[in-house]
């Protein structure tokens, strides 16, 4: 007798093989047959016919590093049918944070992944999974080891340049967090201190993945004009050191570089797949971006650490420099000049004067306080020592589905955890937003293909072993739920509504949703490599 049947669902494997009518049963945590199953008993039965079953959905590219410590984790994630995420993407991960720099490592990640409970640090990232172990997780969690956090740890914030004995550090760092279990690296190129390497820098740091297959992900040096560029210099990193990569969230930032840069990156990453390189990308399907609010400013002013640059933000030669990089700079993502103040709203402030001020942009704030937009943007991140999370609305939506076609192509949420403020709709509703808008609304995608991204082929990706797919031996995580009910609920100006729709999702056997509501239950695991 099997401890679950579903009967007669449209099974959708993961495989990108169209949905077929079938049982699937459950033992043991594991999906223990898979066919038409006739009198086989079992202690439940669920009667799926009209119901899609799907294998549980992979977000492989979230901020939840600290937030899965957080009490009511995992609802947002359920609901919209994740049941596996990695996180310790960007280049910052949480763990392994050590050494006389830890205090500005933590608080230049605390806009991106939120702030540790009282108590908690992680030097390293064995410690980091034996906390998330036993943190009574609602879904499964694995980690990247971010070399944000690895550069910073060995040498701070400083731009210059990294002597052998620093080089050592960060390898030395890398290898532990490898074989500590992390599941593949990170890079954050477009923050600090990772943005003062240069392309010859970059790949020392990363000698020790030569030829270890493994998987690099990056959040390139430049998403605007030069986001081209950038994938070319990846591309050349990836092909000297023979490590697959995956370009993190593919986009193009600003109406001048919209239904041209894109196109011609995908025509690069097809060539260079053709070529031999391992090489995906994938994308958030929302035409705004979140991040920190000091991303728009020039790189170099971040040397330092938010500390040095909150000095600066309060210097008048400091801020007139900034000032006319940010007028006229393209040789970096000059978010400002390319998308404009109008288009970008700061979404996560904490001093009591400045709370009115939390969801609107730029160039709102500077009309209420009657000043100009620069004046603006570096007061508030003086007042508020530079821990403010902003939406930015940059990319195109015609690109995005560009990308959504593409075979070599994934999906992604990209969710941020600030320690308070509004969040960005995609920490709630990425996941309904693909079945709903793209499979069922436009078309873009298959419901098979659009399934396959976010299951067997991030799992493959991974080497998630159990996950991904519908099969015999395979972990029973898994989602029961009629396509035509799958909705986004929330908004950028109420993002913390949760999607509607799943019936039912198993984490390794156990419905953490079941007939629609929460259980409780919490069954998920720290996934290692």
């Amino acid at each position: 007798m099997f401890d679950l049947i579903i009967r007669g669902a449209s099974i959708i494997d993961g495989t990108g093989r169209e949905a077929y009518t079938g049982d699937a049963a459950v033992s043991d945590g594991r999906i223990a047959a898979v066919g038409e199953l006739g009198a086989a008993e079992a202690a439940r039965v669920i009667e799926a016919r009209g119901r899609c079953l799907t294998p549980g959905f992979i977000d492989i590219h979230r901020h939840a590093d600290a937030a899965v410590f957080r009490p009511g984790w995992g609802r947002a994630e359920l609901a919209q049918g994740l049941t596996t995420v990695i996180n310790g993407n960007c280049g910052l991960s949480l763990a392994p944070v050590r050494g006389p720099f830890a205090g500005e490592i933590l608080s230049y990640l605390s806009p991106i992944v939120g702030a540790l409970p009282e108590g908690r640090d992680f030097p390293d990232m064995a410690g980091y999974l034996r906390a998330a172990a036993g943190a009574a997780l609602p879904l499964n969690t694995a980690m990247l080891a971010g070399m944000g956090t690895i550069r910073a740890c060995a040498a701070g914030f400083s731009d210059a340049p990294l002597t052998d004995g620093q080089y050592r550090g960060i390898h030395a760092l890398l290898e532990r967090c490898l074989a500590d279990g992390a599941v593949g690296v990170s890079l954050g190129l477009g923050y600090a201190p990772e943005c003062f390497y240069d392309t010859a820098g970059l790949i020392r740091a990363l000698e020790p993945l030569r030829d270890s297959g493994t998987v690099v992900t990056v959040h390139m040096r430049q998403e605007g004009d030069g986001v081209v560029d950038a994938l070319r210099e990846m591309l050349s990193v990836a092909r000297e050191l023979r490590m697959p990569l995956e370009i993190s969230h593919l986009k193009a930032i600003g109406r001048r570089n919209w239904r041209s840069a894109v196109p011609e990156m995908l025509q690069l990453i097809d060539s260079a797949r053709q070529e031999g390189l391992d090489v995906m990308c994938d994308v958030y399907p929302y035409p705004a971006g979140s991040t920190q609010l000091i991303h728009v400013l020039p790189p170099e002013f971040q040397a330092g650490g938010t500390e040095a640059l909150t000095a600066a933000l309060s210097d008048p030669e400091q801020r007139a420099r900034m000032r006319r990089r940010m007028e006229t700079g393209s040789d970096f993502e000059n978010i400002s000049l390319l998308v404009g103040f109008e288009n970008i709203r700061a979404t996560s402030l904490h001093r009591p004067e400045n709370l009115a001020f939390e969801g609107r942009s730029i160039a709102e704030i500077a009309a209420a306080r009657g000043c100009g937009p620069f004046d603006a943007l570096f007061d508030l991140l003086a007042s508020e020592h530079c821990a403010v999370s902003m939406i930015d609305f940059i990319a195109d939506e015609e690109d995005i589905r560009e990308i959504l076609r593409a075979p070599f192509s994934g999906v992604i949420s990209d969710a941020t955890y600030p320690v308070s403020g509004l969040l960005h709709p995609r920490v709630y509703g990425t996941f309904a937003r693909l079945i709903e808008r793209y499979v069922r609304g436009e078309g873009t995608l298959s419901l098979a293909g659009a399934v396959h991204k976010v299951t067997g082929q991030p799992a493959e990706r991974f080497r998630l072993a159990g996950k991904g797919v519908i099969a015999p031996g395979a972990d029973a995580d898994l989602c029961l739920f009629d396509a035509a009910n799958i909705r986004e609920r929330d908004s950028y100006e109420h993002p913390e509504s949760l999607s509607a729709g799943m019936d039912y999702v198993f984490v390794r056997g156990v419905p953490a949703i079941a007939e629609g509501e929460f259980t409780g239950r919490a069954n998920g695991r720290a996934i290692t490599a």
